[in-house]
């Protein structure tokens, strides 16, 4: 079963803390992202654009942009349980 996302909320920091409809929650550390992954480094360099994060229609997504995004089942996966 795919986890779905009830609430996302950026932290400062480039943090985000995650709730899944499981009850799980964690927070997830998108600086290796940013360093890591060419598209990604928008989220510093663009003002604003980290904190726009949404949660797609089938609440299985969250993204910034046509470029930038990450699946449920990733964020799950590598956040920190908390």
């Amino acid at each position: 079963m795919i986890p779905r996302i009830t609430s996302v909320k950026p932290q400062i920091g480039y943090v985000l803390q995650i709730r899944f409809d499981t009850g799980e929650e964690v927070l997830y550390d998108l600086n290796e992202d940013i360093e890591q992954i060419p598209d990604f480094s928008v989220l510093k360099t663009e003002a604003g654009l980290y904190e726009k994060v949404q949660v797609d229609e089938s609440r299985t997504c969250i993204y910034w942009n046509d470029r930038v995004d990450l699946p449920s089942d990733t964020l799950l996966q590598y956040g920190k349980k908390i």
